[in-house]
């Protein structure tokens, strides 16, 4: 009887502890499967370009106009946009970005460049650097690419930044190849882009 007395008590005494841990292990899981989202601030956010030829390697940047990604952490379902302004798109020569968005990128026509995302393989961890791969559709020149894309993703509270690089091949994608008997450049585009801006949760 006596010991099933300090037993009781042994059990009663551990109730109270169980359920603590039990509400912190949920916590914890809630607050791991939770939304975030990603705004990209077009003030610093970077996209360069590189186009090498036989002579020298041209190098050019574009500006984003608007980005936000929706991340639901327990499926990896990733959404949102990233828009970039085409007619943006400049190397430091008139001539040759007037040749550019004249013949290749048809800016005029398409003046968007955009990328939307719907998942993403591998973990986000919070305050800590991860190495992820971001699979969407990538829309050019009017047209349609499925991409995935590999990301190097620093969180801090309330703040991420992100690095991507991945290549173009635009004269596969049906764009026109702007080389001449003279001068011929790679077919394919080396894109790097630098993104950061913050982050928000429900």
């Amino acid at each position: 009887m006596k010991e099933s007395a300090q037993a009781f008590r042994r059990s009663s005494v551990s109730l109270p502890i169980l359920a603590v841990i039990v509400l912190l292990t949920v916590a914890r899981v809630g607050a791991a499967a939770q939304d975030t989202t990603f705004h990209l601030d077009p003030q610093h956010t970077t996209i360069n370009f590189t186009l090498g030829d036989v002579l020298h390697t041209v190098r050019g940047t574009f500006r984003l106009k608007e980005g936000t990604l929706r991340l639901a952490t327990a499926s990896g379902k990733l959404s949102g946009e990233i828009v970039v302004d085409a007619k943006s798109g400049e190397s430091g020569s008139g001539m040759r970005d007037r040749k550019m968005h004249r013949e290749v990128l048809e800016s005029d026509r398409y003046p968007e460049i955009t990328f939307r995302p719907d998942r993403i393989d591998g973990d986000v961890t919070s305050q800590t650097k991860s190495v992820v791969h971001v699979h969407g559709i990538f829309t050019i020149h009017g047209a349609d690419h499925e991409l995935t894309v590999p990301a190097e993703v620093q969180m801090a509270p309330g703040y991420w930044t992100a690095t991507l690089h991945f290549a173009v091949p635009y004269a596969k994608w049906g764009m026109k190849n702007p080389s001449t008997m003279f001068l011929r450049v790679n077919e394919s585009v080396d894109i790097d882009l630098t993104a950061s801006g913050r982050v928000t949760r429900p």
